[in-house]
C-alpha cells in the first residue's frame, strides 16, 4: 500500500457505513477496507447458482469458524437488507471471478454480470476485529489496512455436496505477551472468526514458508512476537474452486462489504424477511 492509499484510509477512518458505501458504489474508492468503519462488521461476499445455495449453505454452517455465515438474500435479489442498504453487486470495493474452478478476472462491480438466478451469502471477516485489538494496545506489526497474508492450509473443511478443499487462514504477528489478550478479545467476535485457529509453529497445520502466502503479502514475525492464525473466509473461495461451477463470485481478498451490523454484538444469521 503507497503512502497516498494510506493518507486515503486514514481520511476515511471516521467515515459512517453507508457514506463509504456509496463511495465504493460510485468508484470512488477502489481500496482495501481493513480499517474502515470502526466497531461495524465486514463482510465477505459468495454468490452461486441459485441450485447450488442449498449445498452451499450447509458448507457454511458445517464450517462455522472460516465460514461465519452472517447474510443471507433471496434468490435473485442483490439486496441484503439486514445489514444495511446494500448492493451485492456494487458495494464491495472490487470482485474476483470464478468460471469451472479457475480465477478468471477482477472487477469493481458485477452489475452486467448479475443473474436472477444468482443467490448471495455475507460471511464475516476478521478485519471486524482488527480496531478493537489496537484500542487495547496490541500491535498489528504495522498492518493497519490492506490485506492480511492468507494460507492454504493441509486440513481439510467439512465438505457438503459439490464445496470443499482445504482450510484457508490469516495470519497476524502478535506479541507474545499479548496472546492470551488476543484471544479474550477476539472471541468477542464470533461472526468474524472469533478467537485464533492456532498460535505458533505453521507446520503444525501444513503451512511449509511464512515467506510465501497464497494471498496478500508476507509479513516478517519479529523478535517477541508469534504468528497467529485465525481461520478465513477464503475458504469458501477454495470451496468454489472446488465445486467448479460454471460461474462464482466472491469479494476480493481485503476488499469487503461494510456493513450497518455492530461487529462485537452481531449474534446469530441476518435473514432476509
Amino acid at each position: 500500500m503507497g503512502p497516498q492509499t494510506s493518507s486515503i484510509v486514514e481520511d476515511l477512518r471516521l467515515v459512517e457505513p453507508g457514506r463509504l458505501r456509496r463511495l465504493v458504489r460510485t468508484g470512488a474508492y477502489k481500496g482495501a477496507t481493513g480499517g474502515l468503519a470502526r466497531g461495524k462488521l465486514q463482510a465477505n461476499v459468495v454468490i452461486v447458482p441459485q441450485r447450488f445455495a442449498a449445498d452451499f449453505h450447509k458448507f457454511c454452517l458445517a464450517n462455522p469458524k472460516a465460514c461465519p455465515l452472517v447474510g443471507l438474500g433471496r434468490a435473485g435479489s442483490p439486496f441484503v437488507p439486514a445489514l444495511g442498504n446494500i448492493d451485492i453487486r456494487t458495494d464491495a470495493s472490487q470482485y474476483s471471478i470464478y468460471c469451472y474452478g479457475e480465477f478468471v478476472h477482477r472487477t469493481s462491480h458485477i452489475v452486467d454480470l448479475w443473474r436472477q438466478d444468482f443467490s448471495a451469502f455475507a460471511l464475516g471477516s476478521s478485519l471486524s476485529f482488527e480496531p478493537a485489538l489496537m484500542e487495547k494496545g496490541v500491535g498489528l506489526h504495522g498492518r493497519v489496512s490492506g490485506t492480511v497474508p492468507k494460507y492454504r492450509t493441509q486440513i481439510r473443511s467439512r465438505a457438503f455436496g459439490p464445496f470443499g478443499g482445504n482450510l484457508v487462514v490469516a495470519m497476524r504477528a502478535i506479541k507474545r505477551c499479548d496472546v492470551d489478550k488476543v484471544r479474550a478479545i477476539t472471541a468477542r467476535f464470533p461472526n468474524a472468526h472469533g478467537s485464533p485457529f492456532h498460535v505458533g509453529d505453521p507446520s503444525i497445520i501444513g503451512i511449509a514458508d511464512l515467506g510465501r502466502p497464497d494471498w496478500g503479502e508476507a509479513v516478517d514475525v519479529g523478535e517477541g512476537e508469534v504468528p497467529v492464525f485465525w481461520a478465513s473466509s477464503v475458504t469458501a473461495q477454495e470451496a468454489l474452486v472446488h465445486a467448479e461451477l460454471a460461474i462464482a463470485i466472491t469479494a476480493s481478498p481485503g476488499h469487503l462489504l461494510i456493513t450497518d451490523v455492530d461487529a462485537m454484538v452481531c449474534e446469530g444469521i441476518a435473514r432476509v424477511a
